[in-house]
């Protein structure tokens, strides 16, 4: 018999004694699923205006900020099949000003020191949205009603073709991206 013969019966002893040990351990303490997070209640006023625009109002006063995001409830699912974009187009044509406001609409959030202020299009949404002072929501709340009212009289060849290569080289580039839909 050599050497490594009874090393290896004694490991293989203590392996069966400490394995053996676990039979006795219920397997639902490996398992446990962890409790399910309490719920937060976050308080909030919704109502509907007479132009049928809801609105939803959370109020939290530990900062003088409001956030402002306007969701119209149309996106890429109401696009006939082969006529792709169009919601996207408008979305960014709605940053290029309107009838009332001539230039970039980013332009009056820079001044009252507005963040995060931006647009997405999805299926079934295109939203705007931007954090303002608390003295600004008047005219965020302006912009966006101006926005949503008096878009088309703004609109020209020049805008529409400008904005119609950004949304198509937008879509190039997530078309040419591993994970581009």
């Amino acid at each position: 018999m050599n050497a490594a013969t009874p090393r290896t019966a004694l490991l293989a002893a203590a392996l069966g004694l400490a394995l053996g040990g676990l039979a006795d351990v219920p397997l639902t303490a490996a398992a446990k699923v962890p409790a399910a997070a309490p719920a937060v209640d976050i308080p909030f006023e919704e109502f509907t205006l007479p132009n049928g625009l809801r609105v939803v109002v959370h109020t939290d006063r530990k900062a003088p900020i409001v956030a402002v995001n306007i969701w119209y409830h149309v996106g890429a699912k109401d696009e006939p099949s082969g006529r792709t974009g169009f919601a996207h187009l408008f979305e960014h044509l709605m940053f290029q000003g309107s009838e009332n406001h001539h230039g970039e609409f980013f332009e009056p959030f820079k001044q009252v020191g507005a963040t995060d202020q931006n647009g997405t299009t999805n299926t079934d949404r295109t939203n705007y949205f931007q954090n303002v002072p608390t003295t600004a929501l008047d005219m965020a709340l302006w912009m966006e009603s101006d926005r949503m009212g008096h878009l088309v009289g703004a609109i020209d060849q020049a805008a529409l073709d400008e904005q119609r290569g950004v949304v198509q080289n937008e879509k190039r580039q997530g078309e040419n991206q591993p994970y581009g839909q």
